[in-house]
């Protein structure tokens, strides 16, 4: 007796698991539950947003939403919103009888990364393309892996020159993982791969002093050396100020005296 009640339970389970299956899509094919019957009316998007182009959020979802209550697809259409520039996560929900809810939280840009990519607050790069990007913000560049130690030397580097009243202004890291930083005051500093943080440290210590009695600006300064470093003074601008170490002229100057005593000095470290 048991045993035939044991049997008839797991029949009966059994078709109930295959209705509750095959329910849905025979409710879609009668248009039972379909968009004409238990329509989407009403469409919320979280507000301020400064980034995201609210327009582009809604031809996003709304294919998705025309397909009604109970047969919209929420998971593709949160991957649609995804794929919209400047998303850097989204939620997209429903609400009974008439309501989607579509939740986006937009990247914070922190930093230029190579060519045609930034970096947001929370280390995740994203694509720049057709959007209107700061200017000010510091460059990155190198291998994707190593992104917060990219971040981490520019910050350390950042508490290192405040005191100087100098800005880091990019950080580099090739292939090789040598360091290469550029000031707000146009020195392109050679790091290496080595100390890098040791030296930073002794040439922002320094660097006050460096500047303190020349009028020409300093073009470049390599750190890779035991106890010391070199440094390459620019051609001072015709009118007294500072030059631009980056107009084609000076560097061309720079290249033409870099053997030159008189133009490269190099700085022990006592």
């Amino acid at each position: 007796m048991s045993q035939a009640f044991a049997i008839t339970a797991r029949i009966l389970a059994w078709t109930l698991a295959l209705a509750l299956v095959t329910l849905p899509v025979v409710a879609v094919l009668n248009g039972w539950i379909g968009a004409d019957r238990w329509p989407l009316r009403v469409l919320r998007i979280n507000d301020g947003l400064e980034q995201v182009d609210v327009a582009r959020v809604r031809e996003a979802v709304l294919p998705h939403a025309q397909r009604g209550f109970f047969a919209i697809d929420l998971g593709q259409a949160q991957r649609d919103v995804a794929r919209l520039p400047w998303v850097a996560g989204t939620e997209v929900r429903k609400r009974w009888p008439d309501v989607l809810e579509v939740r986006v939280a937009e990247h914070v840009p922190f930093a230029h990364w190579g060519e045609g990519r930034l970096l947001s607050t929370r280390g995740r790069l994203f694509s720049a393309d057709g959007v209107e990007v700061p200017t000010d913000m510091p460059r990155f560049d190198g291998p994707e892996a190593r992104v917060s130690e990219i971040v981490a030397l520019y910050n350390e580097s950042r508490d290192l020159f405040r005191p100087a009243g100098v800005e880091v202004a990019s950080v580099m890291l090739d292939a090789r993982g040598s360091w290469q930083l550029r000031l707000s005051n146009g020195t392109d500093v050679i790091v290496g791969s080595q100390e890098a943080r040791l030296r930073l440290s002794r040439f922002a210590r320094m660097l006050p002093h460096l500047v303190a009695n020349r009028t020409e600006p300093l073009a470049r300064a390599d750190l890779r050396y035991t106890n010391g470093f070199a440094l390459v003074w620019a051609e001072p601008a015709a009118s007294g100020s500072a030059g631009d170490a980056n107009a084609p002229a000076t560097v061309d100057r720079i290249a033409a005296v870099s053997n030159h005593a008189s133009r490269i000095t190099n700085h022990g470290l006592s």
